[in-house]
């Protein structure tokens, strides 16, 4: 009987995380998600090929568990997802605040790296593993408040083609999704709540949904294992660059 295979999403209880978990599930994986909310997970999970586990990307021995986990149960893992991300704010350097810069190193660059690492055996198990960084746009351009966002995200960019150098010989493959204007939760955690500036990206645009994002995960994992896409980039039709737009004048009520 051939092993079943196996995916990891981080950052699964919503969003893009929650939409790559049902995606990948469709095409016959048996995904672990991890996040921190276990309500919303056990509700991603359930009724198709998922498991829900914790998993708090910040916290050392939470991903120890995790793994620990995955390990038990399966002993290999093909494919990994490292999806977890936050956005805090949209402040200048002058006026940003020190939690805010931590909170997203913490989770989209060393949260990222941890679960990579503690991964990797894993991967090293499978007949060809592949690692899936959702990095986004601002990984490639900047915008004034941005700062620490686009740092953390230019961050994960710099780790996806290090991962590429230092894996060149495996048969590991390592991608960049990276999505422009999408309508995730995102908006309103970096806005604190304020759910008209969370509104106002999207004002005139129709944005990606994280089902367009998962599609994407879904075909750079299928195609054959001799090919790696490095980067791909995915935006709405109306999102030229993060700063440049066609907004419709049309109301959207």
């Amino acid at each position: 009987m051939a092993e079943s295979l196996v995916a990891v999403v981080t950052g699964a209880s919503a969003g893009i995380g929650s939409a790559t978990v049902r995606a990948l599930a469709s095409d016959g994986y048996d995904v672990v998600a991890g996040a921190r909310r276990k309500e919303r997970l056990t509700e991603v999970c359930d009724g198709i090929s998922a498991t829900a586990v914790v998993l708090d990307v910040t916290d050392p021995q939470s991903v120890v568990r995790f793994v620990q986990a995955v390990s038990e149960r399966y002993g290999h893992v093909d494919v990994l997802v490292n999806n977890a991300g936050v956005a805090r704010r949209q402040d200048t350097v002058a006026e940003g605040r020190d939690e805010d810069w931590a909170q997203m190193l913490e989770v989209n660059v060393l949260g990222l790296l941890r679960m990579t690492r503690s991964i990797l055996p894993l991967l090293r198990q499978s007949a060809g593993g592949h690692i899936v960084n959702v990095g986004s746009t601002s990984g490639f351009e900047v915008y004034p408040g941005g700062s620490g966002y686009t740092g953390t995200k230019h961050a994960t960019r710099a780790i996806t083609r290090t991962l590429r150098l230092e894996l060149l010989g495996e048969p590991i493959r390592v991608t960049e999704i990276a999505p422009g204007l999408t309508a995730t939760e995102i908006y309103e955690a970096r806005f604190e709540g304020d759910a008209e500036r969370a509104r106002k990206p999207f004002q005139g645009v129709q944005p990606l949904t994280s089902e367009d994002v998962a599609e994407c995960v879904r075909w750079v994992v299928s195609r054959p294992p001799h090919v790696n896409i490095d980067e791909l980039v995915v935006r709405p039709i109306a999102q030229a660059t993060a700063t440049v737009m066609h907004r419709s004048t049309v109301s959207d009520e």
